[in-house]
């Protein structure tokens, strides 16, 4: 897994490294099961603060990308059954709907985006 933090990023180190997490498991290169580094060993990694990692799991666990097997570590949790897709994907959204906001976007230009994203996969 790799994973690589901007410090120049207006992004908080949690929510890039929630992001990053979150497109390796929806890509499926982080696949159900995947035991994650602890929380320790990646902020080392990272060169960021424990509680920065901790957040990212408890949040990407809040929004079922990941489960928490207490002494046993954080793992990818199982993929959501299809009727629970708009759910998982909603929080996803809505962070990235902030995201252009924050860098001055339009709601015109964000479903733009979304709606040339859309056409690229047909």
């Amino acid at each position: 897994m790799i994973i690589e933090l901007d410090p120049e990023s207006k992004e908080p180190p949690y929510a890039q490294l929630k992001l990053a997490i979150s497109r390796l498991v929806a890509t499926g290169e982080l696949a159900p099961g995947t035991q994650l580094p602890t929380i320790r060993q990646l902020a080392g990694d990272l060169d960021v603060a424990p509680n920065t990692v901790a957040r990212a799991y408890r949040e990407l666990e809040s929004d079922g990308f990941l489960r928490s097997r207490g002494r046993r570590g954080t793992a990818v949790a199982p993929a959501p059954r299809a009727a629970d897709a708009p759910a998982a994907i909603a929080t996803e959204v809505d962070d990235i709907v902030r995201r252009a906001r924050r860098l001055g976007l339009d709601g015109a230009t964000i479903v733009g985006l979304v709606t040339r994203s859309l056409a690229r996969e047909t």
